[in-house]
């Protein structure tokens, strides 16, 4: 009961954190939204299936589910996300040290991104569970 309890308190938390990342800039979403599906896949499979049935963020939990898969949409929002990010702190005035982390950091994130697979698209997000 107290480890169903914390995945759930997870997946509200992660849940919050994604709809938070939907609309501010520099916060993520779908890291969040995996997140809050595996937590609720372990306490709470009402709220998994609401996420995977969503429409907007079920098929990103669903292409992730599947093979570990990254659409070129979203790729690429990221992308555009991390270069925004850098672009801000330099306007900002960020010193060049906390420049280059940044783009140390969202080098790595990128590769990382990149070299997923892409989804299939023959299969409906519907057809994954777990």
């Amino acid at each position: 009961m107290l480890v169903r309890s914390f995945h759930f308190a997870v997946g509200v938390t992660a849940t919050g954190l994604a709809i938070a990342g939907a609309v501010l800039p520099l916060l993520p979403t779908v890291p969040f939204l995996l997140i809050a599906a595996w937590a609720f896949a372990r306490s709470s499979p009402r709220l998994e299936a609401w996420l995977l049935d969503h429409a907007r963020f079920g098929p990103l939990i669903a292409d992730w589910r599947r093979n570990g898969a990254i659409a070129r949409s979203a790729k690429r929002i990221s992308a555009i996300a991390m270069v925004a990010t850098v672009a801000v702190g330099a306007a900002a005035g960020l010193s060049t040290l906390v420049l280059l982390v940044q783009i140390a950091v969202l080098a790595a994130v990128s590769l990382f991104i990149w070299t997923r697979p892409e989804p299939d698209s023959d299969r409906p997000p519907s057809e994954v569970r777990r």
